[in-house]
């Protein structure tokens, strides 16, 4: 549940994070007049108290849509999107599943996502200035002090403010997310073939090397960057190396069983 948890809050705040087109990195300084003009506009459009608004207006229904609508979804098209043999899977959904694990899943899913998302409001409240420090830099490289001035001479007027009020906020409306909810089955249903093309993709790259493949310097580095000795290393390599081989073993004498069975 925990994946699902966190899977949705990353999803979430990625669509809170303000955000332009990629652009190569700049290291000149944006022009004095049009970094002014454009912490005004960032005034406007991104004003200081923004992170709580939308974190404590949105966020936890968005969080309870985008959940309801995971764990209603069809346990194969989940399991299609992490390269598992679907043919395998029996009807029914992620719900069903975690109400037999977890009959109180429902209610610790909710105190998990409420409880996750006031200590976001608070982190996100705390990072907010430089987020507007970046947007108000952002600004005054995309547009020109004749643009600024234009765009805040608009959203000085009536309806310029409450555009401007919302700005950011109704790409997080309940009527966007519902369209984007529409869309996630379709997500999940084509994730099956999109995996097979990023196999396709990478076929030709060398494989990934197993532990016993490192050199003893590589292994010492790895355990370095572990912060863990080379015993320990070793230990925990042998213990997920015995797992897999487990797994695999157990997967076999299921297949064989199946077959068994159809004769």
């Amino acid at each position: 549940m925990r994946p699902v948890l966190a899977a949705a809050a990353a999803a979430l705040l990625s669509l809170s994070a303000p955000a332009f087109a990629a652009e190569p990195a700049q290291t000149a300084q944006a022009d004095p007049a049009r970094l002014a003009a454009a912490r005004q506009t960032v005034d406007y459009v991104f004003p200081i108290g923004t992170y709580a608004r939308m974190m404590g207006e949105t966020m936890d229904k968005m969080m309870d849509t985008i959940l309801d609508s995971t764990m209603r979804m069809p346990l194969k098209d989940l399991g299609g999107t992490m390269g598992v043999d679907t043919g395998k899977i029996g009807e029914g959904s992620l719900a069903e599943m975690m109400e037999i694990y977890d009959p109180a899943y429902k209610e610790r899913m909710r105190l998990s996502t409420r409880t996750m998302m006031a200590e976001m409001s608070t982190l996100m409240t705390r990072f907010e200035p430089d987020i507007r420090d970046g947007l108000a830099t952002a600004y005054a490289r995309r547009f020109d002090a004749a643009q600024l001035g234009e765009l805040n001479r608009f959203f000085a007027t009536p309806t310029g403010k409450a555009y401007a009020a919302d700005a950011y906020i109704i790409m997080m409306s309940p009527d966007v997310m519902e369209k984007m909810q529409a869309f996630m089955p379709q997500v999940m249903q084509a994730m099956p073939a999109i995996v097979e093309k990023v196999k396709v993709a990478t076929e030709k790259l060398p494989q990934p090397r197993a532990y016993a493949d490192l050199s003893d310097a590589e292994k010492a580095k790895l355990a370095k960057i572990l912060g863990i000795s080379r015993e320990e290393l070793e230990e925990k390599e042998a213990a997920k190396a015995a797992e897999a081989e487990a797994e695999a073993e157990a997967e076999a004498e299921a297949e064989a069983g199946a077959g068994d069975e159809a004769e």
